[in-house]
């Protein structure tokens, strides 16, 4: 697997590849990351990588500064998982002026996961569009369990006339049902025991749903927040969405998404699930 640090080396490398691949992260890899990699490889014969710990997606008193960075394990796996190329700049690097261009999603980027991480879609938006100019791929596999931020990434494709398939790939979960993620890390042994409650309850609430109808949508969501709260959690949201734009159900029929975030001790989880 060739390391790059620098866009021009990147870019040189990946001269002359007729399909590639490409699946960004923020590193501190898990099996959820690396069960993308192995299926971008179903797609492309070039597979790219890249771990970038993004600033522009952080809000103020949120986890940048604490996010782990761990590039040597990180690159390790990713070499035994059979990725081509891995990209992975520096802030300096990837950012070696202040960016002052940016790419501004509409009203979405406002809802739910937006509402309580106010600029957090404008700066994932902007560095997955700059991350693509780099490596400009003819596939792109994101995870599920970001499940906005796949709605967000496949609207700014299509509206900004990409020419890239983005492929959503579904959420790799522990065997308890707790989606796998980075920040399950800061979790302390009672709340790691705690935590597969989310998926817990989104099933409970689709359940509630297919039995009850989605004319007592409110009533059911009001249940579920009820459950996690008496259970130690602090919920910001637990919603049932349009799978197609997350907004609210308005017709019978339509493909839906429970999308949830919630926090544990100091520790915010996010998880969904499709009807």
């Amino acid at each position: 697997m060739q390391t790059h640090h620098q866009i021009p080396a990147l870019r040189q490398s990946l001269q002359g590849k007729t399909r590639i691949a490409f699946v960004p992260t923020m590193g501190n890899l898990h099996e959820g990351h690396l069960t993308l990699m192995r299926a971008a490889r179903k797609y492309a014969e070039t597979v790219v990588a890249s771990i970038f710990v993004n600033r522009l997606q952080f809000g103020v008193g949120e986890d940048f500064e604490q996010y782990p960075r761990t590039l040597r394990t990180d690159s390790e796996k990713l070499a035994a998982t059979g990725v081509d190329a891995l990209f992975a700049p520096s802030e300096n690097d990837f950012y070696p002026e202040p960016q002052g261009y940016f790419v501004e999603p509409p009203d979405f980027q406002h809802l739910l996961e937006g509402e309580f991480r106010p600029g957090h879609f404008r700066g994932v938006a902007t560095v997955v569009l700059k991350l693509f100019n780099c490596v400009q791929p003819q596939v792109a596999l994101f995870g599920k369990k970001d499940y906005q931020q796949l709605m967000l990434i496949r609207a700014m494709t299509r509206q900004l006339a990409l020419p890239i398939e983005i492929v959503g790939v579904d959420t790799v979960r522990a065997p308890d049902g707790l989606a796998l993620s980075s920040r399950n890390n800061y979790l302390a042994p009672a709340e790691r025991a705690e935590a597969p409650r989310l998926y817990q309850t989104l099933n409970e609430l689709k359940a509630d749903l297919l039995r009850e109808g989605l004319d007592k949508r409110e009533i059911l969501e009001q249940k579920a927040r009820k459950n996690l709260d008496k259970h130690g959690w602090k919920t910001d949201y637990l919603a049932v969405r349009q799978q197609s734009d997350l907004q609210l159900p308005s017709l019978a029929g339509q493909k839906l998404v429970i999308v949830a975030a919630a926090r544990l001790g100091q520790t915010r989880l996010i998880d969904n699930l499709e009807i």
